[in-house]
Order: structure tokens, then sequence, then C-alpha cells
């Protein structure tokens, strides 16, 4: 929405969160089990440091909420091979289920209507008891921090002054 100077109105993230779940299917962790029992593709988009820390969904497939979209319309260049129609079911999972709303209200947009996302997340699968896996074996200094890697190159020195000011 606009206003009258053309600028978007300014709108709350709860607002857009809510208005995303009222175009999706939310799916309870035993429903998302069901669902993909019955030919349904789990989709974890959380961030490595999440599936290090708390654990892996069996089976699902892995992609990053950057990714998410490009991987999973079956028009884009960067599909995957389970992207071959926008009759495919996915549901979309994040940690607590705030994310993947939003990523599965997009997916509906590109058209990939039978989209789902897993209300509460990996938490929610969690607390159901569900089978966890552990995530991968990866060194990270903290919960939103890059891995520790080497540096890609040293600090830019500062010029050397060659003669003096005047």
């Amino acid at each position: 929405m606009s206003s009258a100077n053309g600028k978007p109105e300014p709108r709350s993230i709860d607002d857009i969160l809510a208005e995303a779940r009222t175009r999706i299917r939310r799916l309870d962790p035993a429903q998302t089990l069901a669902a993909v029992s019955q030919g349904a593709v789990l989709i974890d988009m959380r961030p490595v440091w999440q599936r290090v820390r708390f654990g892996d969904f069996p089976e699902a497939l892995l992609i990053d909420r950057n990714h998410l979209e490009w991987r999973l319309d079956p028009a884009s260049d960067a599909r995957i091979k389970e992207a071959t129609g926008y009759d495919v079911e996915y549901v979309i999972a994040c940690q607590e289920g705030y994310s993947s709303s939003l990523a599965a209200a997009t997916l509906v947009d590109i058209g990939l209507h039978k989209t789902a996302d897993l209300a509460g997340g990996f938490e929610a699968w969690m607390e159901a008891g569900l089978p966890i896996e552990p995530g991968p074996d990866i060194p990270y200094r903290g919960e939103d921090i890059a891995p520790i890697a080497a540096p890609i190159a040293a600090p830019i020195a500062a010029p050397a002054q060659t003669g003096s000011a005047t």
C-alpha cells in the first residue's frame, strides 16, 4: 500500500507475518511428518550455526534462505531436481516457525500453491519427540558468527608518508 506521497506505508513485521500466514498452510510436527511420508518435500532453510547447535531433520533438503526461491521455482535455471512443477508439495522449516512462514508465502506467490510451513519449526519438531540427527560437525565460535577460518587477506596498511606536509 502506498500513501498519498507515493511512499509505502510502514508496516510492522508482525503485520507482514500475519498477512503471510493467511496465504499459507501451517502444519504441526505430526502433520508435517505425515505429509513427508506421503511425498511432500521437507526443506530446512536454517543457517548452519543452528543446525550445528540443535541438529538436523532426517531426510530434509538443505537450502539456505537466500537461495530458496531460485532452487524451488520450476522456471528457474538454478532449480533443484525436485522442482519438477508447481504442484510439488513443500514444507518449509526454520528454527521457530517465523521466517519459514514468510518464505512459504513467497513460494506461494511464485505459484507453488501446495507450499506449507512447519508451525513452531525445529523447536516444535523436537518438543514433539520426532527424530532428529546430529548437525554438521563444523567448529563455530558462537550462534550468529561465521565459522572459524583463516583471514582471507591481511589488513590494508596505511600508505607510507613521503616528504613533509607543508
